[in-house]
């Protein structure tokens, strides 16, 4: 049967419960990428390739999502299926969870409400594929991702590509370093563009380890709330090539200002756009470098566990 959490109203799978009881590594997975950002009847099978990842790298998956009103972590093959299935399933942040939980409705968790259910269950590693962030023109609009902000006050290592490169990537890290979240390249001072190995930025540190993430969220977690993001590119070999994704992006976000797409509707609009121009090898991308993600996430989990608290 499942668990209820002790210090959240979520409920655990067995598995998950049974490894958080024994200190054993879990890594948290967000079912947004199911629900929105694959496409169906993909996102099923993408669902346990990406769980596979995590036990491969030697941690056990929580996949989450809220259902009828209680946060799941760690999902059912059904309740997989389900959140895989449902097109009307909502897309709840950190401020949705409330509405959810009180009127009893059901959504796929984005980065900043999957962080907060993780760190309240107990969990301390989560993979994904890209942070959402500072959005071009914001000196305009004030679009910024409420994953900033929900990842300097939740302690926990983000294990991503990047930021989507349709967004405004020194902006984003410079809120990053304003809200004093830890950012690490996974053996690269280059931060990702999701797609492509460099988005043309730097970070400032890197770690060349596992073991190493590790301290680093052990450190700072013994010092102030908040995440330890872990920036892991793919190999370029692997990324979306740079010239196609540079022209489509921006012709992309040319056709969304001609729409009219404004405030969330920009980056499905333009990630659809990308999609369609790259023949689908851009979600082929997408799913390569979460595979890789929810791998490196679970080797990191497997070393967090090692360390004395």
């Amino acid at each position: 049967m499942p668990t209820a959490s002790p210090t959240s109203p979520s409920v655990l799978s067995p598995e998950v419960a049974d490894a958080l009881a024994a200190g054993r590594p879990v890594v948290a997975l967000e079912s947004t990428l199911l629900a929105h950002g694959l496409p169906r009847p993909e996102n099923r099978a993408a669902a346990d390739q990406v769980e596979d990842a995590v036990r491969a790298g030697g941690a056990v998956p929580a996949t989450i999502a809220v259902l009828d009103g209680v946060p799941h972590v760690g999902l059912t093959a059904a309740e997989v299926d389900r959140v895989c299935a449902d097109p009307e399933l909502a897309k709840l942040g950190v401020r949705d969870l409330p509405v959810a939980l009180a009127l009893g409705h059901s959504g796929a968790t984005t980065v900043s409400s999957t962080a907060l259910l993780a760190a309240r269950a107990g969990i301390g590693v989560f993979a994904t594929g890209g942070l959402g962030g500072v959005h071009r023109h914001a000196t305009d609009t004030f679009d910024e991702s409420a994953d900033l902000v929900a990842l300097a006050r939740t302690s926990l290592v983000v294990v991503c590509a990047g930021v989507k490169s349709i967004l405004d990537v020194p902006a984003t890290l410079e809120r990053l370093e304003s809200l004093s979240v830890t950012v690490v390249g996974w053996r690269t001072n280059r931060f990702p563009g999701f797609y492509v190995a460099d988005s043309g930025s730097p970070v400032d540190w890197s770690v060349a380890s596992a073991a190493e993430a590790a301290r680093v969220f052990a450190a700072r977690r013994g010092l102030v709330p908040g995440a330890v993001v872990v920036a892991n590119p793919l190999p370029v070999d692997e990324q979306l090539d740079t010239e196609l994704h540079d022209r489509v992006i921006a012709e992309a976000l040319a056709a969304a200002d001609a729409a009219g797409a404004r405030g969330k509707d920009v980056t499905p609009f333009v990630l659809g756009h990308l999609h369609a121009a790259s023949g689908g090898a851009s979600l082929a991308v997408n799913v390569r470098l979460v595979l890789r993600n929810a791998e490196l996430a679970g080797q990191i989990a497997a070393e967090l566990a090692a360390l004395p608290r």
